[in-house]
């Protein structure tokens, strides 16, 4: 199950792509999840749910949010882990496994509910972006994937006609490997998604954290650049 790839978690580079194919390179009663909403953004921009990886809600999260925003854009940042943080991936699998996945996607659906008939823009990194992945290949009004470190299984009867989207992965990712982008990318593809994939050579899975030893500041301007230029079409 590689990646985040299925809910789990772990970062001086030049990206590669957008490629035309990745290639080579029973839940337990708990809290709903806590969102921060932030600004409103733009009439027209459709609003965003960016979600957390496997050590929680992070001051880094917060600081990704803050980008999106300051561009114009709606951010809504749920807490699948209801207040609960790690320091290493470890840690942060033991609580992601307490929480369950049923109740992580339960907590991730009611956190989109409220917006989804706007057309969200779903958005995560890692074990967020696998959520976010599988809400919105689940959802027929949302208007974007913004996939950050990971990617998640996709169904064979899985559709989404014209949606827009859009994965950075460090080249190589231990947790992302090529073979499985390879795959991930035709059945994304199959099921009718408009896909960019990005490459970051030599980043760490966790690139874009600037308080992980994965972070790679190169790749993380670069991503966001992207990215920000990526949520501004939708």
């Amino acid at each position: 199950m590689p990646g985040s790839s299925e809910f789990s978690d772990s970062g001086s580079s030049g990206a590669s792509g957008p490629a035309g194919s990745p290639g080579p390179s029973g839940p337990t009663v708990s809290p709903g999840p806590t969102v921060s909403p932030g600004p409103s953004g733009s009439a027209e921009a459709p609003p965003v749910l960016l979600l957390h990886g496997v050590l929680g809600l992070r001051p880094a999260v917060h600081a990704a949010a803050g980008r999106i925003r300051a561009a114009g854009h709606e951010v809504h940042v749920p807490d699948l882990y209801a207040g609960r943080t790690a320091t290493t991936a470890e840690e942060g699998e033991e609580i992601r496994d307490a929480v369950g996945r049923d109740e992580l996607l339960r907590r991730a659906v009611a956190a989109a509910a409220p917006f989804s008939d706007r057309g969200l823009v779903y958005a995560g990194f890692s074990l967020g972006a696998s959520v976010a992945q599988n809400l919105a290949l689940a959802d027929e009004r949302a208007r974007g994937l913004l996939l950050l470190h990971g990617t998640s299984d996709v169904a064979g009867d899985a559709t989404a006609d014209g949606l827009p989207v859009q994965l950075h992965v460090a080249d190589p990712d231990p947790f992302e490997p090529h073979d499985w982008l390879n795959a991930w990318y035709l059945r994304m593809r199959r099921a009718g998604a408009e896909v960019e994939v990005f490459r970051h050579p030599g980043a760490g899975h966790l690139y874009t954290d600037p308080d992980l030893p994965d972070h790679d500041p190169v790749a993380a301007e670069e991503t966001w650049r992207v990215a920000l230029a990526f949520l501004a079409e939708l």
